[in-house]
């Protein structure tokens, strides 16, 4: 979790700079050139400079969603954030390991899902020995939980 929020930090460091540094830089330097309304290096600046900007908000509020993250709430011997969670895909009869993460830090190819992707949502709130059925773009699965890791076991 924590370094989600550096890595949210420096592109917001990175993207203040280039809003209130360059842009403003390449829109003065833009309009030396003369007739704005047929001037692509002005448009594109202001294109720009509209883009970063709602970026800059879309960053600033992910960040403080991530940061009235109560990890007390986060249940104890449950499925949530930062489980470790072993199940067995009773269809296949293979064992699959998820680690529950933001969406920010989902990399499903390596097993770190996120809490709403489909398989996430199926597995929160559940215990050692549940059964759930997942329904996702590939199909349906019965995925029993055969080990669990909450983020407060590792803790200890």
């Amino acid at each position: 979790m924590i370094d989600i929020k550096k890595k949210l930090q420096d592109e917001i460091a990175v993207l203040e700079h280039e809003f209130h540094v360059e842009l403003p830089r390449e829109i003065l330097k833009a309009r030396a050139h003369g007739d704005l309304s047929e001037n692509a290096e002005y448009h594109a600046a202001k294109d720009r400079q509209g883009f970063v900007n709602a970026r800059l908000g879309q960053l600033r509020k992910r960040l403080s969603e991530l940061s009235m993250v109560d990890f007390t709430k986060i249940p104890i011997g449950k499925v949530g954030l930062g489980s470790t969670v072993v199940v067995l895909d009773t269809k296949r009869e293979e064992e699959i390991t998820y680690y529950l993460v933001t969406s920010e830090e989902a990399d499903a190819a390596n097993g770190r899902i996120s809490t709403t992707s489909p398989i996430g949502r199926a597995l929160l709130g559940k215990e050692e020995g549940d059964v759930v059925k997942v329904t996702s773009p590939g199909g349906s699965k019965d995925l029993e939980i055969r080990k669990l890791t909450t983020i407060h076991d590792a803790a200890k």
